[in-house]
């Protein structure tokens, strides 16, 4: 996929780097249009198909924070290959400074998160939070990383639900499946990912609950999106 791809690549760089040179020209939805082109070239290249489901769900208005199991490198790219709006992501500040995603990441002007610093985590928390207010749409990994773990679930991290809190905004639990193989598995057999994205849950369902609280109902849900469609896959072979 790399070597099939690499011409364009290296096109699409120079563009984003240029783009972020004169940012104030470009609008979020541009930004936001570029990058789910370089995804496409790249899902076609690398024989790479994600089914997305759960779109008409998704608030028609206003900023919300989905909040997404986590598997693997093309996490982001499934999701946002599915999400026809634009949105963006929150990022350990050292893993986004490996190649290509550091410049992904500038290109959907995502929040880089210094796990290093607890005062500079809680100013970016505060600022994500004031983006979503005034209408971003963010993705979060709740497990805040990921081991070889494929489909099964970590432990969710209750202080990544402060972005959603205190911007008393939607939360969107996303439930990915299999997206761990398209960057994991060795082979160039063609692969297919799922992305579904749950019904949110409003401020005024969660207002009242612990960030502990909500960090368990969402794992809940997706949980048992995932466990509903393996199982219906199992049945069907």
């Amino acid at each position: 996929m790399v070597v099939v791809s690499l011409p364009l690549v290296v096109y699409y760089i120079c563009k984003a780097h240029y783009i972020e040179r004169h940012g104030e020209r470009f609008s979020e939805e541009t930004r936001y249009k570029m990058a789910r082109k370089c995804i496409g070239i790249m899902m076609r290249n690398g024989r790479i198909e994600t089914e997305s489901f759960g779109q008409e769900l998704l608030p028609k208005e206003g900023g919300y924070v989905m909040y997404s199991n986590h598997q693997g490198k093309y996490d982001t790219l499934g999701i946002m290959s599915s999400h026809p709006k634009p949105c963006t992501i929150v990022i350990d500040a050292y893993r986004s400074k490996l190649p290509i995603t550091d410049t992904f990441i500038d290109l959907v002007q995502g929040s880089r998160l210094d796990k290093t610093d607890m005062k500079k985590q809680l100013h970016m928390i505060l600022q994500i939070a004031d983006e979503v207010k005034n209408g971003r749409r963010y993705i979060v990994f709740p497990e805040g990383g990921y081991d070889h773990n494929k489909n099964e679930l970590q432990d969710f991290m209750a202080g990544s639900f402060k972005c959603a809190t205190k911007a008393k905004a939607p939360i969107v639990p996303v439930a990915i499946i299999d997206s761990y193989k398209p960057f994991g598995v060795n082979s160039l057999r063609k692969v297919k990912t799922q992305v579904h994205f749950l019904a949110p849950i409003f401020y005024e369902e969660y207002g009242k609950m612990t960030t502990a609280e909500i960090a368990e109902m969402v794992k809940g849900r997706i949980s048992s999106t995932i466990d509903r469609q393996l199982n219906r896959r199992e049945l069907a072979s």
